[in-house]
């Protein structure tokens, strides 16, 4: 098996299509259906079943942003903040989809002056923004 890089999303319509279900979506007993923000979720609780579909962080950007993208007043931590490419942390994520439920995740790594905390945030495809205000 050979590992391949992920694909590149650089769109929101490429994440739309990759994340909305041609199946329905499935009672699932992971940890992350808890995961409505972005949720801390440790590498032993990380479902084995999750298949790695694509990436948003650009390799050849060596330090993206931190800004955030909140036009309607929601927090980094909101179950309703938006997922726009581009902005922290969307612009750091790897894109995931549940094997069992067809549920699509984003994660993404935070890293802080002590600590290393993986998170995730079940995709909402109607969260994702199409088009910048």
């Amino acid at each position: 098996m050979t590992n391949q890089p992920l694909p590149l999303l650089t769109q929101a319509a490429q994440l739309l299509g990759l994340c909305l279900f041609k199946e329905e979506v499935q009672a699932c007993t992971c940890p992350l259906k808890n995961a409505q923000g972005w949720t801390s979720v440790s590498e032993s609780d990380w479902p084995v079943h999750m298949q790695a579909l694509a990436t948003l962080q650009d390799p050849e950007t060596l330090d993206a942003s931190f800004e955030e993208f909140h036009p309607e007043g929601t927090r980094y931590d909101s179950p309703h903040a938006p997922v726009a490419l581009g902005f922290f942390p969307t612009n750091r994520c790897t894109v995931f989809k549940c094997e069992k439920c067809n549920q699509c995740a984003l994660r993404y790594t935070e890293f802080g002056g002590y600590y290393v905390d993986a998170r995730a945030r079940l995709l909402d495809p109607q969260l994702i923004v199409k088009e910048l205000k």
